[in-house]
């Protein structure tokens, strides 16, 4: 990507299918859980822990990768996390016991680590302000196409080829980033990130965190996202568990939350021209704390699907417009270190979210519970959100 080079529909595509990598990873194998606890000899639950698992190993490899694309290049560290990503995924295809499961999810999420930390830096190397937020909201839309899909996806793969295949599915998909992103997204030479040599990665991250503005967007973005994957891991036991629904119905339904989701972006790319970011991002939030109040009247008064269902598409729907204006707004105060930057957003993302998701196995088997716990992580957020006051800065 050159430096005269506009950031075009094609590179947003390619971008948001390395992004992607993620939803693809965790969404196409949750009807599988069944079927895989059956076939390596352990329970749903153990099985369950791997997408824990790869949440948290995939905030470890996001900061290792992060100063490293500041350093030599983010050409260089993007493919390489997708070779990793993708031979783990061929492994997994072959394992026989669910502790190697685990570990080779691990390495993926490692992989994928070190491939996702790079988009929010490539954006942010080019774009700055309503521009940037413009640009992830665009990347964000074509994305959101992946956990649309991926469950009805998945179910296809396990119906006709089994479990396995869908692990190979993502190993092609990795395949295919690999051979389409170097003349797309990194035609030509490469530039090569400022003052690489004479930058640790330690003065990296203290610069980083030494922007405390910034660090309010990174909670921000960090409980959000603990709603959206507290959702996500327990999906499978609130529909299919609590409320009956068929394997089918259960991609429909999970389906339907991302259906809101692509409209609260195409919402907040239209925004965009009227209003600034951290505006638009109160009004997220803020939407999604009414589909959390409404989850929890629901649970506590009138316990019914069609009831539910569209109070979680507000909670979870709601991230399409805070997703792209957080990561807007927190990447603007870093002109340089971005990938260290992209990398601190993203670990503190998935780790937090990793770890409340992984402490919500501790909680009573319930749906009231566990809109309780998504309670919990967005009070704190619309509190904050409301306390900001001013744009962002660049540093």
């Amino acid at each position: 990507m050159n430096d005269g080079e506009p950031l075009h529909f094609g590179i947003a595509l390619l971008l948001a299918m390395t992004m992607a990598l993620g939803p693809l990873a965790i969404d196409t194998y949750l009807p599988a859980f069944p079927a895989m606890a059956a076939d390596l000899a352990s329970d749903v639950h153990t099985v369950g822990l791997s997408i824990s698992l790869y949440v948290f190993t995939l905030a470890i490899g996001q900061l290792v990768a992060g100063p490293l694309s500041d350093r030599v290049g983010r050409k260089r560290v993007m493919l390489a996390g997708l070779a990793i990503f993708g031979v783990a995924s061929a492994l997994i295809s072959l394992v026989d016991h669910v502790n190697y499961l685990l570990a080779l999810r691990a390495l993926q999420a490692f992989g994928g680590g070190w491939a996702t930390v790079c988009v929010p830096a490539i954006v942010r190397d080019r774009l700055s302000g309503v521009e940037a937020a413009r640009f992830f909201s665009l990347i964000g839309l074509i994305m959101i196409i992946a956990p649309a899909v991926a469950p009805g996806l998945g179910s296809m793969i396990l119906t006709g080829l089994g479990w396995r295949a869908i692990f190979v599915f993502l190993f092609c998909y990795a395949c295919l980033l690999v051979v389409l992103l170097p003349p797309v997204v990194f035609r030509g030479a490469a530039p090569q990130p400022a003052h690489s040599a004479a930058v640790s990665v330690w003065q990296r991250y203290r610069a980083v965190f030494a922007t405390r503005p910034a660090m309010r967007f990174m909670v921000l973005q960090s409980l959000c996202f603990a709603v959206m994957l507290l959702f996500i891991t327990h999906a499978s036991f609130i529909y299919q568990g609590h409320f009956g629904a068929s394997p089918g119905m259960f991609s429909i339904y999970f389906g339907a939350n991302v259906v809101l989701m692509m409209v609260a972006n195409l919402g907040n790319r239209a925004l965009l021209r009227h209003f600034p970011p951290e505006r638009i991002l109160r009004w997220g939030l803020t939407a999604q704390a009414v589909g959390i109040v409404l989850l929890l009247l629901v649970t506590s008064f009138a316990p019914q699907l069609w009831l539910f269902l569209p109070a979680m598409m507000l909670a979870i729907g709601a991230m399409g417009a805070i997703t792209p204006n957080t990561q807007a707004c927190f990447m603007e105060f870093f002109a340089q270190h971005g990938g260290t930057a992209a990398a601190l957003l993203g670990a503190a993302q998935f780790s937090v979210a990793g770890l409340i998701s992984a402490a919500s196995a501790l909680l009573p088997e319930s749906v009231g519970a566990i809109v309780l716990a998504q309670a919990a992580c967005c009070l704190p957020c619309l509190l904050l959100v409301w306390t900001l006051r001013g744009s962002p800065q660049a540093s």
